[in-house]
Formats: structure tokens, C-alpha cells, sequence
């Protein structure tokens, strides 16, 4: 089970870092000589991604990269503009100083991997955005809640969203997350919902618009 486990953890991470490409093949036997490991942990690990909705499996034709269209897309940022929210309400609810300190500490590390120009790390914006969600799952405290919101994929999501940002959606998105931490620490649950909401709001602009091949704009967004 230790060799499933690392093998799911190394290929979600190139998953969600876009080091796989959507749309990509992942053959078992490429896989397991790359991971130094048998084909066996390979399957299951793909079959694991795959319930997270990072992999896609065809009968005969094997395991890809997931790709989504439009109309999914839409609906997962739907889904989780909901989920999300109502977990940012009982973060507020519930958290702890050194809690709310946990998501400041993740959110200045997004506004640092964030800033504009050639500095600028996707990778990192990707990886610790997606710490700053789990967190706020993590202090909402409901299992059930956590499991909804990982059967909508926000992991996968999340970082091709981002390759979609321009300057100002990039710093729209480092403002949501400083207000969300705020209002968490001032126990403030309506405050947390609705800026999680427009969060994932802006966000589903973003990409949206770069699916189509429109670019973003402060105004648009």
C-alpha cells in the first residue's frame, strides 16, 4: 500500500503543477520504470487519481490526463462556489487564532509566489492555494463537506486556472484570500461565505474567458 500511496502523491503533484498536459496518455509500464516501481501500484494509483477526477480511464484505450469542457467546467466552479462557501462560514464559525495564523501565514506565501513579472511561480501560487482551501476544509470540520468538495476536483482546477490569470485577476485573488483570513478571524461567517464566493467567482471568469480565447480584463472580472 506504501508504494500505491507514494505513487498517487508523485503523479497528483505533476498532475496539478500542469507538468502532465490534459489530454495526455499515462502508460502503466512508461509510469512505473519513471517511478522505479511495478505496474501494479501504477493501476491503482491511476484508478485513485481517476475517482478524484484527475485521470481519465477508457475501456482499451487506458489512462489519460482529464480534460474538461466548458459546460464541466462551469459546473464544477457552480459546485464548489457553494461548498466552498459554506466552508468558509464554519471556518469562521470555528477556527482558532493560531488557525486564522495558519491561513495567513499560506496566504502571504501566495501573495509572494504571486507578485508580477518574471518572479512570478505558478507552481507555488498552485501548490499553496491549494494548502489555503484544504485549511479551511481541515477547520470547517466536516468530513462529509471535505469529501464533496474533493468529488468536484478543485485541486485539478485550481492550477489550470491560474495559467489563465492576468496581473490584475493575480492580485484580485491575493486580496480574496487576505479578506477570507480576515473575516475568519473576526468570526464573521456571512463576511467569509460571500468573499469565498466571489473568489471562486472571479476565478471561473478567468478561466472561462481564456477557454474561449478571450483574455481577462480588470473589468471583465
Amino acid at each position: 500500500m506504501a508504494q500505491v500511496d507514494t505513487a498517487v502523491e508523485m503523479l497528483r503533484e505533476r498532475l496539478i503543477s500542469g507538468a502532465l498536459m490534459p489530454g495526455e496518455r499515462l502508460g502503466e509500464a512508461e509510469l512505473a520504470i519513471e517511478l522505479k516501481m511495478s505496474r501494479t501500484p501504477v493501476r491503482e494509483a491511476l484508478r485513485l487519481l481517476s475517482a478524484e477526477g484527475l485521470v481519465q480511464i477508457h475501456t482499451n484505450r487506458g489512462a489519460r490526463v482529464a480534460v474538461w469542457s466548458e459546460d464541466e467546467l462551469d459546473a464544477v466552479f457552480e459546485i464548489r462556489l457553494r461548498l466552498e462557501g459554506f466552508a468558509a462560514r464554519r471556518a469562521a464559525e470555528k477556527a482558532t487564532v493560531e488557525q486564522a495564523d495558519r491561513l495567513q501565514e499560506i496566504a502571504t506565501q501566495i501573495a509572494f509566489h504571486a507578485r508580477p513579472g518574471v518572479e512570478r511561480n505558478i507552481a507555488e501560487v498552485a501548490r499553496y492555494n491549494s494548502q489555503f482551501h484544504l485549511e479551511i476544509l481541515d477547520i470547517a470540520g466536516s468530513q462529509a463537506l471535505a469529501s464533496a468538495v474533493s468529488g468536484v476536483i478543485f485541486l485539478a482546477v485550481l492550477s489550470k486556472t491560474h495559467e489563465s490569470f492576468d496581473d490584475a485577476a493575480f492580485q484580485r485573488s491575493v486580496n480574496h484570500h487576505f479578506e477570507i483570513v480576515e473575516a475568519i478571524r473576526a468570526g464573521q461567517g456571512s463576511w467569509a461565505e460571500n468573499t469565498m464566493r466571489s473568489h471562486m467567482l472571479s476565478a471561473r471568469t478567468s478561466l472561462l474567458a481564456a477557454n474561449a480565447g478571450t483574455p481577462v480584463t480588470e473589468s471583465e472580472a
